[in-house]
């Protein structure tokens, strides 16, 4: 009896995971450099979705790795950067001036975060969609090139 208990109980947890990785989240976000970034309409094309601030020394690693992923991709894959936990709108946008990305950036508010999406553990924190809208791979702490390379192909 309580191996099948437990049998169900796996069962019930691996059938949530799958569910919670086959969801796909919404996110509108208005961008610092005046235009608005939406999701939904990202449709065809895995988008990555990092979480990171300017004080984050692990986040300021993988920029230019995500950066260039873009670049490389141009068409197929999409970005966009949260940034969370800085309040000051001024610096960073002193600090994109200095580090240029080739994605938006747009600044979140710790206080109300995108609703589809958990709230940061820490930093970085990115979430690889894929191109039919579902979060394929989720990473905490820094990603590289070879990470991005694998999530979509695994995707």
């Amino acid at each position: 009896m309580k191996r099948c208990i437990c049998f169900l109980f796996l069962t019930l947890l691996a059938g949530a995971a799958s569910a919670a990785t086959a969801t796909k989240p919404a996110l509108v976000v208005a961008t610092l450099d005046g235009g608005k970034f939406d999701l939904a309409k990202q449709s065809g094309k895995w988008v990555i979705v990092n979480f990171w601030a300017t004080w984050c020394s692990p986040c300021l690693k993988e920029l230019p790795d995500i950066s260039a992923f873009v670049a490389a991709h141009k068409g197929k894959v999409a970005a966009i950067g949260l940034d969370y936990e800085d309040t000051d709108k001024a610096d960073v946008e002193k600090f994109l001036k200095a580090h240029p990305l080739s994605y938006p950036v747009a600044q979140v508010d710790i206080n109300d975060p995108p609703k589809d999406f958990d709230t940061p553990k820490g930093l970085p924190n990115t979430y690889v969609i894929a191109p039919d809208g579902h979060v394929a791979k989720t990473f905490l702490g820094p990603i590289t090139t070879k990470d991005l390379e694998a999530a979509i192909a695994g995707g």
